[in-house]
């Protein structure tokens, strides 16, 4: 197949599969040594996703609703004066937390462009007069690096003493430190002020937060907010429940926050409707595939891919791209157990020359369940390749997803092998080949294509090219975050060793050690990301966006145990609160 332009009817491609099912063998015999992972069965039901529903997805009366609350909130940006510098950037701060961005985007920009050129207009002393308070220099410096203007770290200078922390004065504003500490996580490699003012207010602020008595209740849960994981790391969209009710308990005797407060809440429910619809879509497709009853060995979890889709791009205009990640994602987490719990390795071997030659004819060879998982990738990837093309203008996608397919393949063949050898490569050499099997080079390829249009970006090569350092600190990261996530599991199974083990052995390090290690090279990969995302150009921003949330979305998975492997580990709860309870 030389383009995906010659894919034709999934209902028939489906009914194929269907019929293959309920002619081949049980997927293994008892008398096979084939390994488990004891994955436990999918909590989340077909006809309980089925039966979500929204009334919040009916109806002109929210739509108009919630557009007469969008001007009201425009008036604002109107109503702020320009010499207010606080009240029009912590506006523009709550527009944020709240998952309002894609509203405002044009008012944004028109007021963060007059603060810029105010505040750079004295050359001699750029942005902020030092004799303002922390809290007012680490809220601006936070909104233009986010936004991608250029900020020095020198804006905090006549806060900080000869020894590089902060001056004794501020040490009482906890409000003022919070906002710092989270403007520390926007640094850029070789920014030290940011480094060490962040190194101090961990410190600080944790001290602080044991003594509650000395700070406001929701301050406190702020600050114990920040210090678990920072803004710039979490996804956004997973958030804004949070900062609602942080807003409801801490603002609301302002009117512009209750205006802020109802829109947030309406735009919440209507998105979640939107996300509602796109789950059953979706899980009718899994459910009409029947693979959770044939592959019994792999993972069955649907909506936390489903979940990590949200992650990448909650927004309603991005339904497409949330559909074929999803089914992407799911395809991932079956090939990845195939390869690390069911085949042999020579198996391993054949399906991955299978893969390679995108041929259906080579699956002979292949026990029934792997040729029917390739058929599934195969008629799969065919049909978000002729979509992509239909809806965004693009010709020969299927040639670029079908690469890096094999690439993905080939990663899990390597790590199989040194499973079969019971052999422990090297640090480097386990980072070189996790980043291809931390499969987020497949997963950005993707929405490459289905984020941007043939005229806005003609090159994939090109583009890839440009941003190679950002594509590997992605991909190292959610190596990263996935090794400190799943080693226990892992290497209680037996399975190949991770980046932990890898470092241990080679450095004669302890565990703790190891885990701080690569801790800290999340850190500096996080620098080396913040670098690309505040200098990209305006057209590709978004995109960039998504790329970063794939590092984001890894963290939200993997920061308290395998969000994959173990739903009830708090996936599930997040899952309840994002897609099946609306705000009142």
């Amino acid at each position: 197949m030389n383009s995906s332009r010659h894919w034709q009817n999934p209902q028939a491609d489906e009914q194929q599969i269907l019929q293959w099912q309920t002619k081949s063998e049980p997927s293994y015999s008892v008398h096979d040594q084939r390994r488990s992972a004891n994955y436990k069965p999918n909590i989340w039901k077909y006809e309980f996703l089925e039966s979500l529903n929204s009334k919040f997805d009916q109806g002109e009366c929210y739509r108009i609703q919630i557009q007469k609350l969008i001007e009201d909130v425009k008036e604002m940006f109107v109503d702020c004066k320009e010499s207010d510098l606080i009240t029009k950037l912590e506006l523009i701060d709550s527009i944020q937390k709240l998952g309002l961005n894609n509203n405002f985007e044009k008012e944004i920009k028109k007021a963060l462009d007059t603060i810029a050129f105010v505040e750079l207009e004295n050359n001699s002393n750029p942005y902020i007069s030092s004799t303002c308070d922390l809290y007012a220099a680490a809220l601006l410096f936070k909104i233009l690096r986010q936004h991608g203007y250029k900020v020095s770290q020198d804006i905090f200078g006549g806060l900080m003493d000869e020894m590089g922390t902060l001056k004794k004065n501020t040490l009482g504003d906890v409000k003022g430190m919070l906002e710092m500490l989270e403007a520390s996580n926007l640094a850029l490699e070789g920014e030290n002020i940011l480094e060490e003012a962040k190194s101090f207010l961990m410190v600080t602020l944790r001290e602080t937060n044991t003594r509650c008595d000395d700070i406001d209740n929701c301050i406190s849960k702020h600050v114990t907010y920040a210090l678990e994981l920072p803004s710039q790391r979490r996804v956004q969209w997973f958030n804004v429940k949070w900062h609602i009710k942080f807003y409801e308990k801490d603002h609301t005797d302002q009117a512009n926050m209750t205006t802020l407060l109802e829109l947030a809440k309406l735009n919440f429910n209507m998105v979640q409707a939107t996300l509602q619809k796109d789950l059953r879509e979706v899980s009718m497709w899994w459910n009409n595939l029947g693979l959770n009853k044939n592959l019994d060995f792999a993972r069955d979890r649907l909506v936390e891919c489903f979940m990590s889709a949200v992650g990448l791009a909650f927004e309603p205009e991005y339904q497409s791209f949330r559909k074929w990640i999803t089914k992407v994602i799911n395809l991932i987490l079956i090939i990845d157990d195939v390869y690390d719990v069911y085949g042999s390795l020579e198996e391993l071997k054949h399906f991955t020359n299978v893969v390679e030659r995108w041929d259906i004819r080579e699956t002979e060879l292949l026990p029934e369940c792997m040729k029917i998982c390739f058929q599934v990738l195969y008629n799969t990837t065919c049909e978000i390749a002729y979509e992509i093309e239909e809806e965004n203008g693009w010709n020969q996608v299927l040639p670029h997803l079908r690469k890096v397919w094999g690439d993905f393949c080939k990663a899990l063949l390597v790590e199989a092998e040194w499973y079969n050898k019971a052999y422990t490569p090297s640090f480097e050499e386990h980072l070189s080949n996790g980043c291809i099997s931390s499969s987020a080079s497949l997963i950005l390829t993707l929405a490459f294509f289905s984020t941007t249009h043939d005229e806005g970006a003609k090159n994939f090569a090109d583009f890839l090219h440009k941003n190679e350092d950002l594509v590997y600190n992605i991909s190292l990261i959610l190596r990263l975050l996935n090794d400190l996530g799943t080693s226990a599991a892992e290497q209680e199974r037996g399975d190949a060793a991770s980046s932990i083990l890898c470092y241990m052995r080679e450095a004669n390090a302890s565990e703790e050690i190891a885990r701080k290690h690569i801790k800290g090279m999340i850190d500096n990969a996080w620098k080396k990301i913040n670098e690309k995302c505040f200098t990209q150009m305006p057209e590709i921003s978004s995109f960039i966006n998504i790329m970063t949330n794939i590092a984001r979305v890894g963290h939200s998975l993997y920061q308290d145990g395998d969000g994959f492997g173990d739903q009830e580990h708090g996936t599930r709860r997040q899952i309840q609160s994002l897609l099946v309870e609306p705000l009142s």
